[in-house]
């Protein structure tokens, strides 16, 4: 396997390091954040948007661009990088966690998963195999393995148990082996998935299961649902102990700019999360002084822009009265713009966070930050 991941510098703190990791659509820095294009478009936000924000690497999710418009168009079509007009990196998310969260009926064996689809209701099939080849056709430059995510609750609202937690950790490493196996094109990098859900014990196991393949990057799952903040330090501190320091870790679905923070401090390279498209579209913004809710009645004749201290384009002409405005009309710019200034502030952040840990100060940096994020505005 050849080697995609350089680290540049290591931090002075605690585990962060600066890094770069190279695809054949190009390479970009880590930490990075990436903007979550579920069905390959980041909701509003076109690939051009997209790349005057600053954006560097894109998530897509397997299991919904399987069911719409199938992989086949996708492929026919350039992949993702012809289809979507993102020309740069893309990473694919295997569809695991998304199948047993949005899908009725679902059986989970050793071979795989089946599923009653929540479009036509026809039966479908996800195997580890199926997972990779799926991703193929897609052309991502970084596949995701398909992994048995227990939620937090059961269906019947209770915590899931030991046992089960055990055996769907024991499946993820059975499946990881096998998707190894399985033929992709050498410019495609696989990671692996290390899951445990709340047990100790269980993420230790699963991070030397994992951690012991010769995967190109290694993933934390499951993560993220609830779980206490401290235990998430713990888990992702302890795993960055086990995982092969030369290769990026990712910490999935997970990213709120006080989690990034904690978790960079922790050896986390990789995140993406759908909190800053969605809090946009909603009309929450994350600025230089906390949150902020454009739609709160006490900003409807402010003048000041969403954030004094932000250059993007949404902040440089536009004021938080208009923008209220545009959220009580519901216009559909009203979350355009607030969408394109939550990306452009962790676009930000990300920048800030590499440039302090090679400058030696992520330890001020991150105790300012993180007791900035607490506020509300």
């Amino acid at each position: 396997m050849t080697d995609r991941f350089s680290i540049i510098k290591n931090g002075n703190y605690q585990h962060e390091r600066t890094g770069i990791f190279a695809t054949f659509h190009g390479n970009f820095p880590t930490p990075t954040f990436m903007p979550v294009a579920t069905y390959g478009v980041v909701r509003g936000v076109s690939a051009h948007d997209l790349r005057k924000l600053g954006a560097k690497v894109v998530l897509a999710n397997t299991y919904h661009l399987h069911e719409r418009p199938g992989e086949n168009v996708v492929r026919k079509l350039g992949g993702l990088h012809g289809f979507t007009g993102w020309r740069g990196p893309w990473l694919t998310d295997s569809g695991g966690f998304q199948v047993t969260s949005l899908s009725s009926k679902v059986t989970i064996t050793d071979n795989g998963v089946s599923f009653r689809s929540p479009l036509d209701g026809k039966l479908r099939d996800l195997t580890p195999e199926n997972a990779i080849r799926i991703q193929g056709a897609l052309n991502s430059d970084i596949a995701m393995v398909l992994d048995h995510c227990v939620p937090v609750t059961d269906r019947g609202g209770g915590k899931p148990s030991y046992s089960q937690v055990k055996d769907a950790t024991k499946r993820t490493y059975h499946w990881a082996k096998r998707s190894l196996r399985e033929a992709r094109d050498s410019s495609q990098s696989l990671f692996g998935i290390i899951q445990g859900g709340e047990y100790p014990v269980l993420r230790r196991k699963s991070a030397n299961d994992i951690g012991s393949l010769d995967f190109e990057g290694y993933a934390h799952g499951g993560l993220g649902l609830g779980e206490d903040l401290l235990f998430r330090d713990d888990v992702l501190e302890e795993a960055s102990q086990i995982v092969p320091h030369d290769k990026p870790r990712y910490l999935m679905g997970l990213g709120r700019p006080s989690d990034i923070i904690r978790a960079v401090a922790r050896g986390i390279d990789f995140f993406d999360c759908v909190l800053p498209t969605r809090h946009g579209r909603h009309g929450v913004v994350f600025t230089s002084e906390g949150s902020l809710n454009l739609k709160a009645a006490r900003l409807a004749e402010s003048n000041e822009p969403p954030d004094l201290n932000c250059s993007c384009h949404t902040c440089q002409n536009f004021s938080r009265s208009y923008l209220r405005h545009l959220f009580r009309i519901k216009d559909q710019l009203a979350g355009r713009l607030a969408t394109f200034h939550n990306l452009h502030h962790y676009f930000h952040l990300m920048a800030e966070i590499r440039k302090t840990i090679s400058q030696g100060n992520f330890r001020e940096f991150s105790n300012a930050k993180l007791a900035l994020y607490e506020r509300v505005l």
